[in-house]
């Protein structure tokens, strides 16, 4: 029995139009999944820093110096665990003990890829201004072995820590206040340790607060946090609610478009 040369023809097209859909795919797999390119555009968004040579910028320096020295040993050592690592699990005490991210794996994974896709905005928006960090500036009052490889605008902890903040105030409306609290004052604490100008420290808060403005516009964010939201509730024991909020995400998400 032959076999018709076309059918080799079609069968070699299909490879090379495979190949080249998986090399067009890779590269769109590894966009990020909540966030459009440039949105938000923090250099539109935030000011620029007190210039290098302003009345503005000796007083951010000075406040950050005095609030350096004033920095007690327990704070400084809680201040340094934060630096070495910083997700949900720094909001734990002020959640309660009922919160164990180990057990919830949807919250861990949707705010994993929340923090990545932050620090991609922070990243862009630090080599923008280019601003050099308190210790840089004044290293005989801020002495530090280690030094940060990144510029210090807008601070990236007090941004990660605004946008964890806003989304798990939402996700636990009882303990709001506290878990603000402890938003601020995880930012605050780049100040005490000489890391960040406390200007750099608002400028984080507003660029997170407009960063989970722009993830609760994407319905793959909204289906996400419907199912840790679920997920929370589930664990608490109370998970109807949360359910019938996933279940109206997924009718919304099947609607036809108009």
């Amino acid at each position: 029995m032959k076999i018709n040369p076309c059918i080799h023809c079609v069968r070699n097209r299909t490879l090379i139009f495979a190949a080249a859909w998986a090399a067009i795919a890779a590269p769109l797999a590894a966009q990020d999944r909540y966030l459009p390119p440039g949105k938000p555009d923090a250099v539109a968004l935030l000011p620029a820093p007190p210039a290098a040579d302003s009345g503005e910028q000796a007083a951010d320096l000075a406040e950050t110096v005095a609030t350096y020295k004033a920095c007690t040993p327990e704070e400084k050592s809680r201040a340094e665990a934060e630096e070495k690592k910083i997700g949900i699990a720094n909001f734990a005490a002020a959640i309660g003990p009922a919160f164990q991210p180990d057990k919830l794996p949807k919250t861990t994974a949707l705010f994993d890829e929340v923090l990545k896709e932050t620090e991609h905005v922070v990243d862009g928006s630090k080599d923008h201004w280019q601003r050099l960090r308190p210790y840089q500036v004044d290293p005989t009052d801020l002495r530090h072995a280690e030094k940060k490889p990144s510029f210090g605008y807008p601070s990236g902890h007090s941004t990660r820590a605004m946008v964890m903040a806003l989304l798990l105030a939402d996700l636990f409306p009882e303990k709001r206040d506290t878990i603000l609290a402890e938003g601020r004052q995880i930012g605050w604490d780049r100040v005490m340790l000489g890391r960040h100008y406390e200007t750099d420290i608002f400028a984080g808060r507003v660029l997170g607060q407009a960063i989970v403005r722009e993830l609760h516009k994407n319905p793959a964010f909204e289906l996400d946090f419907a199912a840790a939201k679920a997920e929370i509730n589930n664990d608490k024991g109370g998970d109807d609610t949360a359910k019938a909020e996933v279940n109206a995400v997924h009718a919304e998400g099947m609607e036809a478009p108009k």
